[in-house]
């Protein structure tokens, strides 16, 4: 028996999933709440809600998974932290999950074999996006791009998804290309069972930024340290 705790605060969503895997199937509990802002006050309620919902304990988890970007700077570091801080506690193994790789995941159980491309409104005119193949398997690294830029790198069999899915289609202006959704991020079953099946590398889960802050340090009134 496995049990896993998910936590999703990437984006306006907060969720937790607790998962348990035994030989005959699956049980997921699960909450989530668009809140915009807030994360820090909603998670551990809402960790708490669902964990005794699903009769878990912590002492009974085998790993964290939780979402690792790209999302507000904000929520990411908030659910982040309290991954690694209950990985470290725990001593179990906490696992990054990218949004993007789990919108192509959605989007690829629905894709009947055709490359996915998940693509998420970043500012103005940048995208961030991530290529996939027809096995559903990265084919390159995440990254930021113009629109301009991205539109021409698509592909009449390709699907699209994520919150600048329907304007990119309509800016590639390839009649075959299929919009699968335009969430912003991955259910949190998705998650849950995206961190399930991955490998533990023994590492702590990074944030995937892709862009700096749109925040400046304020240095008014700072005493410079040599």
């Amino acid at each position: 028996m496995t049990r896993l705790l998910a936590i999703d605060t990437a984006q306006a969503n907060c969720a937790v999933a607790v998962l348990t895997l035994t030989d005959g199937g699956e049980t997921l509990v699960s909450r989530s709440e668009a809140i915009g802002r807030g994360h820090a006050e909603a998670l551990m309620p809402m960790i708490e809600a669902v964990m005794g919902e699903a009769g878990v304990t912590f002492a009974d988890l085998d790993r964290i998974a939780v979402t690792c970007g790209p999302g507000s700077f904000t929520g990411l570091r908030v659910g982040l932290s309290v991954a690694r801080g209950f990985a470290l506690v725990r001593q179990i193994p906490a696992i990054g999950i990218s949004v993007l790789d789990g919108l192509a995941a959605e989007a690829w159980a629905e894709a009947e074999g055709r490359p996915v491309l998940a693509v998420l409104e970043a500012r103005e005119d940048e995208i961030y996006a991530a290529f996939y193949d027809e096995t559903g398997r990265p084919a390159g690294e995440p990254e930021v791009a113009l629109r301009q830029d991205l539109a021409a790198r698509i592909t009449p069999d390709m699907v699209l998804t994520g919150s600048a899915a329907p304007a990119l289609a309509d800016a590639c202006g390839l009649a075959g290309v299929k919009v699968h959704g335009t969430a912003t991020v991955p259910d949190i079953a998705t998650v849950a069972r995206l961190g399930a099946a991955a490998q533990a590398t023994g590492l702590p889960p990074v944030p995937l930024y892709l862009r700096p802050p749109d925040a400046k340090p304020q240095l008014k009134g700072r005493i410079e340290r040599i």
